[in-house]
């Protein structure tokens, strides 16, 4: 039978933090995207759901979870530096605090550890099609 998990802690410190990291910011962020505080609602949503997911992904050695979790933490630090080089870096300010998070995110996602780790990963076999 097989176990789920929602946090792994026996896999290396960096990727069980990044773990933690992502399941705070993505319920932060739900909370906030529900409640409408966010100005743009459905892209935090989307970004929050991805985060949540790619720990999930992530707890249970997943391929796809640590690939996930690479792109939605590189993507909103991408569209920050992109509003600040196209618009005024008042947007870069804006948001200080969860960039800092973000960087922090994709630097324990990267590090040599994760990296190393996640490759050793099994490979999941296909699921046949159909019934």
């Amino acid at each position: 039978m097989e176990t789920r998990v929602w946090v792994n802690p026996r896999q290396p410190q960096t990727l069980y933090i990044a773990q933690l990291l992502m399941y705070f910011q993505g319920g932060l962020s739900l909370v906030f995207a529900l409640l409408g505080a966010r100005a743009l609602g459905i892209y935090t949503l989307t970004i929050a759901l991805g985060k949540v997911m790619a720990a999930f992904g992530i707890a249970n050695e997943r391929r796809w979870g640590y690939k996930l979790g690479v792109f939605v933490a590189v993507v909103p630090v991408g569209l920050l530096v992109l509003l600040a080089v196209t618009d005024t870096p008042r947007w870069l300010w804006a948001d200080a605090f969860g960039l800092l998070f973000d960087i922090a995110l994709i630097a324990l996602l990267l590090h040599t550890a994760s990296r190393d780790y996640q490759r050793h990963w099994p490979k999941q076999p296909r699921r046949p099609r159909g019934g």
